[in-house]
């Protein structure tokens, strides 16, 4: 197995990257993912209220252990706000907010997960900080094929914007996909890479997935019941409710209490994005531009070393590249590594050996 030298290694990564033009999403400070969270967001996680505080999201000083609900109500109620469209080219969270269409979900499972949220902001800040990496290429990715936004808020209640988190189940990723549904989606899994845990193909691999549901069911909602419980279940709910003559819309269905909650928490965390205040939280700044850009590699080379040339801690490159089973990545399997856009092309514009200003 070949490592590149120091030097011949930085310029091929450093160039490739500058020549490179892959999206994502605003810059943060790097924080390591926690592996505690793994499956945080699809069951009360145990550690929401003792885990440390992130300056990415905050509580208002005075805010309360719950949300003032009448006032969330009183917004719900409200003809939904307007928002101006130059500023949701430049920020990205009033983007999102532009792209909520699909029919609101309301009542008490709705309510009782926004209680949850508004009262764990610092598990909230903590999905924040670790969704901001990857948001910006997953609303562009669902943006292109014109589905709701609110779909790009679903990694928020699959795996807290964890890419390396696996429930008990042992689904993986983001997306969090069992193994048989990754191999049907083309998500390699074998000793040297997991792509259920890939941000790129996992991304493309569940809306492909949440398109094929919909275009089954004709219903988002439904359609995501069946990314939840699987499509065969609730295709057997449905006739249920038919031979009985009961409607079958999401609400009417009878499902296990897990998939029961699923869209009620979507709805809870597209009502806190849409109207933070409403709930005594605060969204940090996100634009709406790309935070990664991915960068070919042509020979083998060590985890290690590829993070040294990145300028990264070995955690911090894997938090861009969590798909990575061993401590080497073999280039015949790798399209590309995803790398932090502005420290890159910081390093360019200072002519950096390795840039293409510096050759």
């Amino acid at each position: 197995m070949t490592r590149l030298p120091h030097l011949a290694g930085a310029m091929a990564l450093a160039g490739l990257a500058l020549l490179s033009g892959c999206a994502a999403l605003p810059p943060v400070a790097p924080a390591s993912v926690q592996a505690s969270e793994t499956a945080a967001a699809s069951a009360v996680p145990a550690a929401a209220a003792s885990a440390a505080p992130s300056a990415a999201v905050t509580a208002a000083a005075s805010a309360p252990s719950a949300p003032d609900i009448s006032t969330a109500e009183a917004w719900r109620n409200r003809e939904r706000m307007q928002l101006p469209h130059d500023l949701a080219r430049t920020d990205l969270w009033e983007r999102v907010r532009q792209g909520l269409v699909m029919a609101d979900l309301d009542g008490a499972l709705v309510r009782k997960w926004e209680t949850f949220y508004a009262g764990q902001p610092d598990y909230v800040a903590r999905m924040v900080e670790r969704g901001s990496r990857y948001l910006f290429h997953i609303v562009e990715e669902v943006d292109a094929r014109g589905m709701p936004l609110e779909l790009a808020l679903l990694p928020f209640i699959e795996s807290a914007f964890n890419p390396q988190a696996q429930s008990r189940a042992r689904a993986a990723g983001m997306w969090q996909f069992m193994a048989a549904t990754g191999r049907d989606f083309d998500l390699r899994q074998n000793v040297f890479r997991d792509d259920r845990r890939d941000v790129i193909a996992s991304t493309r691999a569940a809306l492909d997935y949440l398109q094929q549901l919909h275009e089954r069911f004709g219903d988002w909602h439904l359609a995501l019941a069946a990314y939840n419980w699987g499509p065969g279940s609730v295709q057997r709910a449905i006739k249920r409710n038919q031979l009985k003559g009961r409607p079958t819309d999401y609400a009417s269905l009878d499902m296990p209490a897990e998939t029961r909650n699923y869209v009620p928490k979507l709805q809870a965390i597209e009502n806190l994005v849409r109207q933070p205040q409403a709930f005594a939280l605060a969204l940090p700044a996100l634009e709406n531009h790309p935070f990664f850009l991915g960068v070919g590699i042509e020979r083998d080379i060590d985890v290690d070393l590829a993070s040294r040339l990145a300028g990264l801690t070995v955690d911090e490159f894997k938090q861009f590249n969590p798909q990575m089973n061993r401590p080497v990545i073999l280039a015949a399997g790798t399209p590309q590594l995803l790398l932090p856009w502005r420290p890159i092309a910081a390093r360019w514009r200072a002519g950096r050996p390795g840039s293409r200003r510096a050759r």
